[in-house]
Formats: structure tokens, sequence, C-alpha cells
């Protein structure tokens, strides 16, 4: 077992945040690395992640970070990663293996097997993320049972494309092979487009409230639920969108299409039409795959009614908390002063839902599951 565990010698994570980060805590909580040393130009980032056990050790100095290292993980922006690079070739060794998470793949795959020892590199991109950003949001479950592409092409060597699979395994991701370019026309109709669509329904909301100022108190719910992506690092996005911006384009002349057939059918009232456009979303809807991450996080929710009373909140999170189950998000959805409310809390997986479910209900709370 213990030979199992050890996978690695030396891992290099070069850029510990949010996904550095929580690959870090993973190896190391997993013992599946003898040694992860982390690379940043923070000082305070190398030592959070260090506090938080993501890493062993950190440098700024990016030489002696992936010396000897047999696995480098680059978790940098895609726009510095041919940079980072070049940077890296000089000093790894015969045997080190190269990895990405970059969220676009194409355009990466091409550069990286330029500037690095041509079988060392296999392109990386897991399916997990958060809106949060940082090595302060690191979750070592983040990667549990998400969906992990890696893609490897004709020059990749057996030997470093087995390797960077033991690392999704032993991240508790799920491994799937693709060409790079497939990856990114399916990463931009999943994800980036997506991503610019909920950031044009807030323009919309904005336009709209110069008129309605109350409009937003309205934006609850299933507008919250479907812009919630708009809330993720616009600097971060632009990246990559712009690196996928071809992809992209194509699958926004797809939506834009859709878009503009359901306008005409209301336009010219056939109601026949626009109901059957909405009966195949709704199937292709229901053929997506449950249990699998995508690149956000589903939350797993529970609605219950609360009495208006001091520390209830902190009641709440105490009762579930000795137990052990943890709460990511929670919103007041509703309060009559004097009375009570509704609030509204956030699981990671349907497991921790369902237990706090039962363990709310026994002790007298009314919950309702979403």
């Amino acid at each position: 077992m213990e030979g199992e565990k050890r996978l690695f010698g030396k891992v290099c994570i070069v850029g510990v945040g949010l996904i550095g980060g929580s690959m870090g805590m993973a190896l190391k909580y997993r013992k599946s690395a003898r040694r992860v040393v982390g690379y940043d130009l923070n000082d305070d980032i190398l030592l959070a992640a260090k506090k938080a056990h993501a890493i062993d050790e950190g440098t700024t100095e990016l030489a002696a970070a992936v010396r000897d290292a047999e696995l480098i993980i680059l978790c940098t922006p895609v726009d510095i990663l041919s940079e980072v690079a070049r940077c890296i070739a000089p000093h790894l060794g015969p045997d080190s293996v190269v990895t990405d998470t970059g969220s676009t793949k194409g355009q990466v795959v091409r550069e990286m097997e330029t500037i690095l020892p041509l079988s060392s590199f296999i392109g990386g991109h897991p399916m997990a993320g958060s809106e949060k950003t940082g090595v302060h949001a690191s979750d070592r479950y983040l990667f549990e049972n998400a969906i992990y592409v890696l893609t490897p092409t004709k020059n990749s060597s057996s030997g470093a494309l087995e390797k960077v699979e033991g690392l999704v395994k032993a991240l508790g991701a799920q491994k799937m092979l693709l060409d790079p370019q497939v990856h990114d026309m399916v990463v931009a109709a999943v994800s980036h487009v997506p991503h610019i669509t909920a950031a044009a329904l807030m323009l919309t909301l904005e336009q709209l409230q110069e008129t309605y100022p109350n409009a937003p108190t309205l934006a609850a719910g299933g507008f919250r639920d479907t812009t919630r992506i708009a809330a993720g690092d616009p600097n971060l996005w632009e990246q990559i969108c712009f690196s996928n911006r071809e992809k992209i384009m194509g699958m926004l002349d797809v939506l834009v299409k859709h878009l503009g057939e359901l306008k005409s059918s209301l336009k010219e009232d056939d109601r026949d039409t626009f109901r059957k456009a909405l009966n195949r979303a709704q199937e292709q809807r229901l053929r997506i795959p449950m249990g699998l991450k995508g690149v956000l996080p589903s939350l797993h929710e529970l609605v219950l009614i609360v009495p208006d009373a001091p520390g209830v909140i902190g009641n709440l999170g105490t009762i579930l908390g000795n137990e052990g189950i943890n709460i990511i998000d929670i919103e007041i959805l509703r309060v009559r002063e004097g009375e009570g409310g509704t609030l509204r809390l956030g699981f990671k997986s349907d497991e921790a839902r369902e237990a706090a479910a039962g363990i709310l209900e026994r002790d007298g709370i009314h919950v309702h599951k979403l």
C-alpha cells in the first residue's frame, strides 16, 4: 500500500493558488509524493501554502524549485505558460515530466512541445474550480470525482502520460483523453461561452437598472444561479477567452443562431416552434451526466425556516459542525422581524445535504431540498 501511495519523489507546483494549492493538499494528504515544493513570486503566498499543508517547502527561485523534480505542475495563467517553460527547460532532469492546468490546450501544447524536451510534456485541464481564488480557497477535495482532461499527442511518451495519469488518480479525479483542438472546442461551448453569456446577462441587468433601479432586487433565485460564474476573476477570464478566441467565436455564432430562432418564434407568435425548442433543450439538459463536477462546483442546497433569534445562524453551524458537516454557502432569503425567516444553505455534495437534512429535522428544524 505504501508503495502505491508514494507515486512520486519530488513534485514541484509552479503557482500556488487555488488549483496549485488544492493539488498540493491532495498529494500531501494522500502521501502521494515524498516532497511537494511550491514556487511563487510572493513569500506571503508560500507561507500561507505551507500553513495550509499544501506544500512542504516554498521558494521564489524557479530553478531551485524544479531541479530534481520528478513531476512539475504549471498552475500559472495561460498567457505566461510559455515564458515559464523557457525558464525551467534548462533545469529539467532527463526523466522530468511537465504538465499544466490551463483552460485551453491547442496553443499551449504547440508551444510547450517546441520549448520543452519533446516527449516530456502532457497537457492537462482539471475541470474543477471555484469563484474564489488564491491559496486560502484551496481544498484537498477540489478534484474529487471531477473530469480531468489530458491531451497527449503523437510526440508524448507513454512514460510521461503514465506519470500524469498517476497524478489524476491521486487527486481522486476521472481521466479523459482528448485531442487538444477537440478539447478547446468543447470547453468553448461548456465553459467559456457560458461565462461570456453570464457576463452579458449581468450587463443587461446593469442597463435595465438605469431605468428601473430596483431591478437587481428581483435578480435572485434562478438568475443568481445562472450568473454565478460572472463573479469569476475578470483578468483570468480575459486570458482564457483570448487564448481560445477562434473556438469561442464559432460557438458564440451557434448560440446567437439559437437565440435568433427563439426570438423569431416570439416575434411571429409561433408557439409550436418555441415549445419544441424548449423541449429539445430540456431533453439535452437531462442527458448531462449526474455526479460529476464541472468547472464550477454544484451547490447542493437546503432551504429552512428559522426563528428570528440571536445566534440562530451560529447555532446551525454548531449543530452541523459537531456532526462533521461543513456549510459552504449561506444566504438569508427572507426575514420578518420578531417572527423568523428562511435561509438557504449550500453543501458540497448530495450526501452532505442529505445528512444535514436529517440532523436538522431531528432538531425540529423544517427543511426543504432544492
